[in-house]
């Protein structure tokens, strides 16, 4: 099964960048699509970001222009860049990905989450 490990996050001041980078480890695996996905305390989680293994990407309106996913294939890793955080950025940033492994079977993991914190 796909494991998933989260890299990245921290605090930073308002305006201030970081980048989140989740790793996928775990035997023979094809990666199909991949997000970014958050949870503020007391709110629902939410979708950040998501690229799919040809390159399409869609954002949450509340990062589009601020924040970048991205994703090395050789690698098995995939990146969140946030750059302009602003304090509602604040939340448990988690990755997801739903994958292809074995003879066609489908499977979803995620990583074990990173705080980001912005605040001055």
């Amino acid at each position: 099964q796909v494991q998933l490990v989260e890299s990245g996050g921290g605090l930073v001041q308002p305006g201030g960048s970081l980048r989140l980078s989740c790793a996928a480890s775990g035997g023979i695996f094809r990666l199909n699509a991949m997000s970014w996905y958050r949870q503020a305390p007391g709110k629902q989680r939410e979708l950040v970001a998501a690229i799919t293994s040809s390159g399409s990407t869609n954002y949450a309106d509340s990062v589009k222009g601020r924040f970048t996913i991205s994703r090395d294939g050789t690698k098995n890793t995939f990146y969140l860049q946030m750059n302009s955080l602003k304090p509602e950025d604040t939340a448990v940033y988690h990755c997801n990905t739903r994958f292809t492994y074995g003879l066609g079977l489908l499977g979803d993991a995620w990583g074990q989450g990173a705080q980001v914190t912005v605040s001055s």
